[in-house]
């Protein structure tokens, strides 16, 4: 089907649209399968059934014929006899009743499911339009659905027509059986011949279910623009996810600069990696954590934060790629590396205490630290 611009629905629908369409009340229904639903548990009702409504229709009769003539004779005697006839009837009728409903229940949702929708009950002014009523009267939609109804009752008469001639002999037998034997079997057969004609609208509903979901994917499929201005709608425009990410990126940079002064010393390769670590001396058992990191231009910027703070800076290209790539932002650093950060960390403590008069120069650091191979970047 072409669109305005040009377009045609060839892309199948999306998950979207689906929910839209169902919050719409829009979605795959067949009737065929709701009549046959119905149709086929009210045979099998009266056939369950058939037995206690019989009964109770025989009680209701022996009492409507055994009337005495002073009770057909008093007004007040009416009510109580209507009463008895009912409460014959009723239980059994009820569970007619019942699996009837059941029935229509399960033939309305085993197809689409169970769905209430608002939208579905407002009332819509454009269907008291005359001429799209005519067009509804008129078009291919009610033409197709005119040759299902001349196909199904055709189907449905052959079929019957069928079931009679293959009766026939048992039917003409009725009139040589006693009267309450012939009546007997006259039920029965029509009951069994009822459900049997019920099971012919099988084949129709196996046929106008696939088409139904086949329908109701073609009225639902989407043009490619569609599906992209949907995505844009649900998932957002990229360039203002981008804008976000970015916002986002910054707003954490920020958080984690704040961080820096706390550090105890930031390991660095002069070129491109910083990473600020903070040990807790209160915490027994803890492990340094890493509570800034960053490449280039953050790199830099953390090691500007730093000598503003006077925190140490540590050239260690080997422990600094480690560090960086094995370890994320506000977490204790791998095991394997404990002994190389240990001994930057109590290079960093005697370099304090010696700046603050106590105690001798540290012994520089050597160059290669023991970095196990696996955490070597």
């Amino acid at each position: 089907m072409a669109e305005s611009d040009g377009q045609e629905r060839t892309e199948k629908p999306t998950e979207q649209r689906l929910k839209q369409a169902r919050e719409k009340g829009q979605i795959p229904r067949s009737k065929e399968l709701g009549t046959a639903a119905v149709l086929l548990g009210a045979a099998a009702g009266l056939l369950l059934l058939s037995g206690s409504l019989g009964r109770a229709m025989s009680r209701v009769f022996e009492q409507s014929f055994r009337i005495e003539r002073a009770t057909l004779f008093d007004p007040a005697a009416m009510m109580p006899a209507l009463t008895d006839a009912i409460a014959s009837l009723v239980w059994p009728l009820l569970g007619l009743f019942a699996i009837v409903l059941v029935a229509a229940l399960l033939g309305n949702i085993l197809l689409g499911g169970f769905n209430f929708s608002t939208q579905a009950m407002m009332p819509k002014f454009s269907r008291m339009s005359p001429m799209k009523g005519l067009k509804r009267m008129f078009g291919v939609q009610a033409a197709v659905e005119l040759l299902k109804s001349v196909a199904k009752v055709a189907f449905i008469a052959l079929f019957a027509a069928w079931l009679l001639w293959g009766q026939f002999e048992h039917i003409l037998g009725l009139s040589h059986e006693v009267l309450p034997v012939a009546l007997v079997d006259a039920l029965e057969l029509l009951l069994w011949m009822g459900l049997v004609l019920c099971l012919a609208l099988l084949p129709i509903v196996a046929i106008d279910v696939p088409f139904q979901l086949w329908n109701h994917s073609r009225q639902l499929k989407m043009t490619l623009q569609e599906i992209k201005d949907e995505y844009k709608n649900t998932e957002g425009k990229p360039e203002v996810k981008g804008r976000i990410r970015r916002l986002q990126q910054e707003m954490a940079n920020r958080r984690m600069m704040a961080e820096v002064p706390s550090a105890d010393v930031v390991v660095v390769n002069p070129s491109h990696y910083s990473v600020a670590l903070r040990y807790d001396k209160d915490r027994p058992g803890s492990a340094p954590m890493v509570v800034a990191k960053g490449l280039d231009e953050i790199a830099l910027k953390i090691r500007e934060i730093a000598r503003e703070y006077e925190v140490p800076v540590i050239s260690s290209p080997a422990l600094a790629r480690a560090i960086y790539h094995s370890t994320k932002l506000d977490r204790e650093i791998p095991e394997g590396l404990f002994v190389a950060v240990a001994q930057v960390l109590a290079y960093v403590f005697q370099l304090n205490a010696w700046r603050k008069g106590q105690g001798r120069p540290p012994v520089p650091l050597k160059d290669d630290l023991p970095i196990p191979e696996e955490y070597r970047a």
